[in-house]
């Protein structure tokens, strides 16, 4: 159907002197992009910047600005991580758990197959992040049993997280979010189930392309000899060992010594109080008291533990020695990943006091294919970072509830509330009933469901604070600033016009597939929050100016914000899977390209079918 123009009303410009506030806008908007690209501010923080310079010039007024903290969208989300924290807690997936570590299942095909197909409606109505982290090492010990890489399903599990998030409104933050924008700028609120039909095509058809092209673009990475580490040469774990009293090394060299011909190491360089010794090392005799800077794989770092040779020497920070009274059996071993947004990273473990504050030891640190050789307490850490932990169990399993860590190891058998499990599923099953029908706004029933679970006991007090995302929560609610000033001084409008001048005599479905690539290249680079709090006042605009429905555009922008399957960075589930995977940048590109293109393809067509444009 071709467009029509004959909205002259919406092809705005400035008068001849620009307005001082949109100029202002366009200032702080475009150095929002810059910080969202370049990652020199954490998200949230650049939001709350954004919103800051606009009251400070008055663009905005103080409840303009912050008006999101309050919206029904962010209250949901804060109800939605307590509700899904009070399923993972009482064990509410410890069946799909056990459905996806399933012998029967022999092929990387039929793995992704089922992930698709099972994992993504659940995706639907749980948040992403936490399924990845609890179904990660699932898939991980299925591939150590059948002799199958990883590399070769943990992408599809988090594009299949991605895909699932578009069926229904609670399935992402961003789906959140731009129902908020919606509602504010007169197009109407999202509805549960408003764009399931869009989103069923959407998972069945990327589903599809997944499953076809997993032989052929896929990776083969080899097989992790033990849990996520093989190739030493790049992907080993960085340590520290002392050399103590009475070691067999004092005196030797490094080509001599029994070391390297007992383990698998590399020794990276030599410490001797203040003096660094860098390689080459063979022939550099050892003495008591040296630190040695080790890579070599977990199953040789535990070994060294019970060596008398070398002592480990983690030292995080200054108070952090490892006790040899500490028996391993009172001891859990584990690897925990540095989520996306994750309050750690850019900050060194030294300055961390990383001990103290988890009750863990870190023994060694990995990070993905990368080469690390600073000094374990002086590394700075970055998201993706693979650290491995020793702690009490109970410090263990405190660290599943910590938003800045995902522990990636099965510790179900730990959790205190399994016999909650029926509790926990009935409420979230309620819930969805509730703001289904339409009997309850769907704010409300999430607030009484989070009630529920901690009335019941499927969640504590304690850990309902811990389960709320501070980082997403500050984002969404900082970003409504964006919207609000692009309405406010008329930038939406004037962009709107200067690109319905250029879409003229399009077909519409031409015009929604730019607007949705250019939302998904967008999310590639920048928050796909932002992306949505952006382009959906500019997208509206453009809508009217068309004579088409608004929400077509909405549904477009929110589909392009929500589909990220091109680098590691555009999603916290591809970052999260990239290291256990091994996986280089470019093979997230090559997978998820003809995905992106099947996405922009169809996505449009379904929003013309569904609104019969």
């Amino acid at each position: 159907m071709p467009l029509e123009t004959s909205s002259p009303a919406m092809i705005v410009s400035f008068p001849a002197g620009i307005q001082p506030d949109a100029v202002i806008t366009l200032l702080v908007l475009a150095g929002s992009v810059l910080l969202f690209v370049s990652g020199w501010l954490a998200p949230e923080v650049t939001g709350l910047l954004a919103a800051g310079l606009l009251i400070a010039t008055g663009v905005l007024s103080p409840a303009e600005a912050l008006r999101g903290f309050g919206s029904p969208a962010v209250i949901t989300l804060i109800g939605l991580f307590a509700l899904s924290a009070g399923l993972f807690r009482a064990g509410g997936l410890d069946r799909l758990r056990a459905l996806l570590g399933s012998d029967a299942i022999r092929s990387p095909r039929r793995m992704i197959l089922l992930v698709t197909t099972v994992v993504g409606p659940v995706s639907a109505f749980v948040p992403n992040t936490p399924i990845v982290a609890a179904l990660l090492p699932v898939l991980e010990s299925w591939c150590q049993r059948r002799g199958i890489s990883p590399s070769r399903v943990l992408l599809p599990l988090s594009f299949a997280t991605v895909l699932g998030g578009t069926l229904t409104l609670i399935g992402s933050s961003v789906n959140l979010l731009a129902s908020e924008v919606s509602e504010r700028m007169g197009y109407g609120a999202l509805g549960l189930f408003s764009f399931s039909p869009i989103g069923i095509g959407v998972w069945l058809s990327g589903s599809l392309v997944m499953v076809l092209l997993s032989d052929r673009l896929l990776p083969d990475r080899g097989l992790n000899d033990d849990d996520l580490v093989a190739d030493l040469a790049s992907s080993g774990y960085l340590t520290e060992v002392d050399i103590p009293q009475r070691s067999e090394l004092i005196g030797q060299s490094l080509h001599d010594s029994r070391l390297q011909r007992r383990f698998d190491v590399d020794v990276l360089e030599v410490h001797r109080g203040r003096e660094r010794i860098l390689p080459p090392l063979a022939d550099h005799t050892l003495e008591l008291g040296d630190r040695l800077l080790l890579r070599c794989s977990r199953n040789d770092l535990l070994r060294l533990q019970q060596e008398h040779t070398v002592v480990l020497a983690p030292s995080a920070d200054p108070a952090d020695t490892l006790s040899t009274t500490d028996a391993p059996t009172r001891q859990r071993t584990v690897e925990v990943l540095l989520p996306s947004g994750s309050a750690l990273t850019g900050d060194s473990l030294g300055n961390l006091r990383f001990r103290q504050r988890f009750n863990a030891t870190v023994l060694a640190l990995r990070r993905g294919n990368q080469e690390v050789r600073e000094r374990l307490g002086q590394v700075v850490l970055r998201e993706g970072d693979v650290l491995l932990l020793q702690g009490p169990k109970d410090a263990i399993r405190g660290l599943q509830a910590n938003n800045d860590l995902v522990v990636l190891e099965q510790l179900e058998k730990d959790l205190p509330t399994v016999n909650r499990k029926g509790v926990a599923i009935a409420i979230s099953v309620l819930v969805v009933l509730l703001a289904g029908l339409e009997w309850l706004p769907l704010v409300a029933a999430v607030l009484l469901g989070t009630v529920a679970m901690v009335a019941t006991g499927c969640l504590r007090p304690g850990e309902l604070q811990r389960a709320i995302r501070l980082d997403v929560i500050l984002l969404l609610g900082s970003l409504a600033s964006f919207s609000v000033a692009l309405e406010k001084t008329g930038l939406a409008g004037a962009l709107a016009g200067a690109l319905l001048q250029a879409l003229t005599g399009w077909p519409v479905y031409a015009a929604l597939l730019s607007v949705f690539l250019f939302t998904t290249l967008l999310t590639e680079v920048m928050s796909n929050a932002a992306a949505v709090a952006l382009l959906i006042p500019v997208a509206g605009e453009l809508a009217v100016g068309l004579g088409q429905p608004p929400l077509a555009f909405v549904y477009a922008v929110l589909f392009g914000a929500s589909q990220s399957f091109l680098s590691p960075v555009g999603y916290q589930t591809n970052l999260m899977v990239f290291g256990p995977g091994r996986y280089k940048f470019l093979d997230i590109t090559r997978y998820g390209l003809p995905l992106t293109f099947t996405m922009t393809l169809v996505v449009p067509l379904l929003i013309c079918r569904h609104f019969n444009l």
